[in-house]
């Protein structure tokens, strides 16, 4: 199995998610400048966290329109599995490969912390390392993680079951004030109507390493590996 992070002036966290995907592969994955107009063969693509152009005009908005994007694009519609992570997950909402768009944070104030997430589907690829309904602890480090999306587009996403997961407490209550940002319905991730293309704010990159305070974000990297190869 093959797999390319692509990294946007901005970025900081392409070298955590390189880090945690040779964990789970046993081999670095490709890193691919956004200026290039093409990708190898490969059979997973991340888009990381970080500041892409600053987050000038809006979060993602920019990168979206970065030379490689159209053979991101072009991958996904293809079948290729995207992960993108925080700004990664923006610009996935930037570029149509995932509807709704994430606004500024309910309280207007940068987050960083660590948060529990219940696991809504372990279905998918992205989250094949877990139980459904199982409750992770991964942090989040964002400003506009405010996941929004119209009335018919929230109800396609629960229907079609495209919630991946959802912000709670210790306990796995989804409840308002387990809430840290805003989301609408509590919403920490979702993916395509076909299941290859996942969203996610929190960092799972960021706890690999029980140095690093656990190995709830390993378990996504080395189910996805298991699963693609």
């Amino acid at each position: 199995m093959k797999a390319a992070v692509i990294v946007f002036p901005g970025s900081n966290c392409d070298r955590d998610i390189a880090v945690a995907l040779q964990q789970s592969l046993g081999k670095a994955p490709d890193m691919v400048w956004h200026g290039s107009g093409s990708l190898p063969a490969v059979d997973l693509i991340v888009l990381p966290g970080g500041f892409s152009y600053g987050d000038y005009l809006r979060s993602g908005a920019m990168a979206a329109h970065s030379p490689i994007m159209k053979e991101v694009v072009a991958k996904a519609k293809a079948g290729v599995p995207v992960l993108g992570v925080c700004n990664g997950f923006q610009m996935l909402t930037e570029a149509k490969l995932l509807p709704g768009v994430l606004m500024r944070n309910a309280g207007l104030k940068f987050i960083c912390k660590s948060v529990p997430l219940r696991v809504e589907r372990s279905h998918y690829p992205f989250t094949a390392g877990y139980d459904k309904g199982a409750v992770i602890h991964i942090p989040i480090a964002h400003n506009e993680g405010n996941y929004t999306i119209d009335g018919d587009g929230l109800k396609r996403l629960q229907d079609q079951d495209q919630i991946v997961f959802r912000y709670c407490d210790a306990a796995g209550q989804v409840t308002p004030e387990s809430n840290p940002n805003g989301a609408q319905d509590n919403i920490a991730g979702i993916v395509n109507e076909k299941g290859t293309v996942l969203g996610m704010m929190p960092h799972p990159e960021r706890v690999v390493d029980p140095l690093n305070g656990g190995l709830d974000g390993r378990r996504l990297f080395d189910g996805l590996v298991e699963a693609l190869s």
